[in-house]
């Protein structure tokens, strides 16, 4: 059933289930914590308990914000995670992967570990040779489509965020997808998150004080070279508190093309982390 806390200027959707230690999950930019409907299921089987949640201006959450940042949405999680009596193991997609990071280095206390799934944490630098990667390029230009309001232009950058095979629902997914961006407010609150940069998660890493797991999917095209992204990010962590692990096929969204291979590095993980 979903639930809402009131958040400064906005309600943050979430939902919960299952019993046992916390673990909570928040989905990247243009997508709903329905982005761990294959995720949820399993974690919960496990013993834990399971709080999925919609990002400010997505989902069942508020549509209209003041602003959208990663900073932003630590706020909300670890307002989430308070409100849950936590503490809890945070898993944040793309977006949520720095405020995952700022939210564990802000609130320690709260945040007993991090999990980062193809997360957009540190300043991107492009090179001229970057812009020559196909699938790097192919990708750039549909999300260059959707930051211009173009919904379809969302719905483009996702068939090359996942290269290979879809879920068995992709269909049904991206229409449900396509349907709330076109929601009033969800399409701008979308464009405001692609303009907000990284670098306040980037300059909270050092700060970071328990353990960190960044997954990236080797066939990602939001980077040319996946593995190195997920290396510099365990680089600028505390020495020996990050672990890149990568899944071999997946894009942007390993959770939802390979959940089983997710599911095992999470669990794995969260048995090392997770605290009642």
């Amino acid at each position: 059933m979903t639930a809402h806390l009131t958040v400064d200027a906005g309600t943050i959707a979430y939902e919960v289930t299952g019993d046992g230690p916390l673990v909570v999950l928040a989905p990247g930019m243009g997508d709903t914590r329905e982005a761990y409907r294959f995720v949820v299921p399993r974690l919960v089987a496990a013993g834990y308990r399971v709080a999925a949640v919609d990002l400010r201006g997505l989902g069942d959450s508020s549509a209209t914000w003041p602003s959208y940042s990663r900073t932003d949405i630590a706020g909300d999680l670890i307002a989430v995670i308070r409100h849950l009596g936590g503490p809890a193991v945070l898993v944040g997609h793309s977006i949520s992967g720095g405020a995952a990071t700022i939210a564990a280095a802000q609130a320690p206390e709260l945040v007993t570990g991090i999990v980062e799934l193809a997360p957009f944490t540190r300043a991107q630098a492009m090179s001229l040779g970057d812009l020559r990667a196909r699938n790097y390029r192919k990708g750039m230009y549909r999300m260059v489509g959707a930051m211009m309001g173009s919904v379809s232009g969302w719905l483009g950058y996702l068939e090359q965020a996942y290269p290979g095979k879809k879920p068995a629902d992709w269909t049904t997914r991206q229409a449900e997808i396509g349907a709330m961006m076109r929601e009033p407010g969800r399409m701008k609150a979308l464009q405001k998150m692609m303009q907000t940069p990284p670098a306040d998660a980037g300059a909270q890493l050092g700060n970071v004080r328990c353990p960190v797991l960044i997954v990236e999917g080797s066939l990602d095209p939001d980077w040319v070279d996946p593995r190195a992204e997920g290396e510099a990010i365990v680089a600028a962590l505390p020495a020996g508190l990050g672990r890149l692990e990568m899944i071999e096929g997946a894009g942007h969204y390993p959770h939802a093309q390979y959940p089983d291979e997710t599911v095992a590095l999470l669990l794995a993980f969260l048995q090392a982390n997770a605290r009642a």
